[in-house]
């Protein structure tokens, strides 16, 4: 996995989720606390999700073959994918039906641990917003200057980074949510509050399934470049005396380091096939200084004929993504 697969951020993940799991589980044993079986329930998913990213990484690394000539990289979106579809199955639905049946049939919490599922989610609280910290400091290396937090998530082509931030923010909300209904079961004695914190959390998962389930499928279907690499890419093309015009180009993300550009290039007409032949290796060398992720460059060169290659519009120079 390369530098921006947040591998750092997810191994931070990996390591506080499992401790986290194994506390809830003897809090929920010890307690009877839904809203603790959730969060446990919930740590578990996102412990399994860390390792599919680990092995959506080390996938990715394949060289290419007959099969794949293109390789492996969309592994790596394959793997969020999954974890988008483990979040909202394992995590949310398991946490609304909990919650459901609490409310169904109510019980109190065992009075002799009542303290547990407090200190546990303290604790818990305090590993989540370490793993949280690690991915926040991750994504600032690779967050582009002046970028939100909700543009990075939605146009980073490495679904790594984003899956964590949004795993460690929801599951740090939803221990929040599993403090209320623990605190007001035990000051009012009313264990519907614990049932409500577990539908809560539940919900809150399956919101983010669907914001990530919606995000690497758009990275599955593929995605082109993004308005400001596409720019330096057509620059880098143009920025030439050896080309006349840009007829069309098209871009598509192979994976999330590896762009493709495809275009086809006007030439002059009385060139040999030696200098077209030289030209086109300055021009993808210019296009890979501009872009480095612009790995697989097919140039076609051609003569423009306005009869034959009328001017197109804008929106045919690039395969859009989700900008």
């Amino acid at each position: 996995m390369s530098a921006t697969g947040g591998s750092k951020a997810i191994i931070a993940a990996l390591l506080a989720n499992m401790g986290i799991a194994l506390a809830k589980f003897i809090a929920w044993a010890l307690s009877g606390s839904a809203s603790m079986l959730a969060e446990a329930i919930h740590s578990v998913a996102d412990s399994g999700n860390q390792l599919l990213l680990l092995l959506g990484g080390r996938k990715a690394k394949r060289a290419a073959d007959r099969d794949h000539p293109f390789g492996y990289g969309r592994e790596r979106y394959v793997s969020a994918f999954v974890v988008s579809i483990i979040l909202f199955s394992l995590g949310g639905l398991f946490a609304v039906y909990e919650g459901v049946q609490k409310l169904i049939d109510p019980h109190a919490l065992d009075e002799k641990w009542w303290w547990l599922p407090l200190a546990v989610l303290v604790i818990a609280i305090g590993l989540e917003s370490f793993s949280l910290r690690t991915a926040i400091k991750e994504s600032n290396l690779v967050r582009e200057k002046g970028q939100s937090w909700m543009s990075f998530i939605r146009r980073s082509k490495a679904p790594e980074l984003p899956v964590v931030l949004l795993e460690d923010t929801g599951a740090l909300v939803g221990l929040v949510f599993a403090l209320f209904g623990v605190g007001l079961t035990l000051l009012t004695g009313n264990s519907m509050y614990d049932a409500l914190g577990t539908l809560m959390i539940g919900l809150l998962l399956i919101l983010i399934a669907i914001v990530l389930g919606i995000e690497t499928k758009s990275l599955l279907v593929g995605e082109g470049a993004n308005q400001a690499d596409f720019d330096r890419i057509v620059d880098a093309i143009a920025g030439g005396p050896d080309v006349q015009k840009i007829i069309h180009i098209k871009t598509l993300y192979l994976g999330p380091d590896e762009l493709m550009v495809a275009a086809k290039i006007a030439l002059k007409a009385d060139k040999t096939v030696r200098e077209a032949a030289a030209d086109i290796d300055e021009i993808e060398s210019r296009i890979r200084d501009a872009v480095p992720a612009a790995r697989v460059i097919y140039l076609e060169p051609d003569v423009y004929r306005p009869s034959l290659d009328p001017e197109p519009p804008t929106d045919a120079f690039v395969l859009k993504s989700s900008d």
